[in-house]
């Protein structure tokens, strides 16, 4: 899913030492860390006048598949209402920065979606929230693995 908001993107004027990024992804799960990952990722593409991705990936559950009538359904309307939720910030961010939004919706794991989207919009800056999860200090965060890929800058907010 793909939905376009906010006013149309066009290349500002040139500016002799200026050379910003021109697209910047923001990675966002619903989490307080995401969101103002996503906030901060707004400001700065009004700053720089970028367009900005929104991503949302939907990780299904191992429990999905072992039960997909029961559980499917209730998963599935949970990811409805975040994808709901997460209109609402995008919206505000649309209205207060004026900036271009692209808000797009994958399936899948999180590292691996983020980093497809961002190769394949071919992206300039990557924003992240820091994991709130104390299991990620073994495993490693999604965050920490978009920077080990090393194929773009990337920005953790915390």
């Amino acid at each position: 899913m793909v939905e376009e908001y906010g006013p149309a993107w066009r290349p500002g004027p040139f500016e002799r030492g200026k050379d910003g990024p021109q697209l910047i992804l923001a990675g966002v799960d619903g989490s307080p860390s995401a969101l103002r990952a996503g906030a901060y990722a707004a400001g700065l593409a009004r700053r720089q006048r970028s367009r900005l991705v929104v991503v949302y990936v939907l990780s299904p559950s191992v429990w999905t598949g072992m039960s997909p009538s029961l559980i499917g359904a209730a998963q599935e309307e949970a990811y409805g209402d975040m994808i709901a939720e997460l209109r609402r910030p995008i919206a505000d961010w649309v209205k207060e920065a004026h900036v271009n939004v692209t808000f797009e919706v994958r399936r899948g794991d999180a590292f691996t979606e983020l980093k497809r989207v961002a190769i394949d919009r071919r992206a300039d800056l990557v924003v992240v929230g820091a994991s709130e999860s104390t299991g990620h200090r073994l495993v490693g965060s999604v965050a920490n693995r978009l920077v080990r890929a090393g194929l773009w800058p990337v920005t953790v907010v915390p």
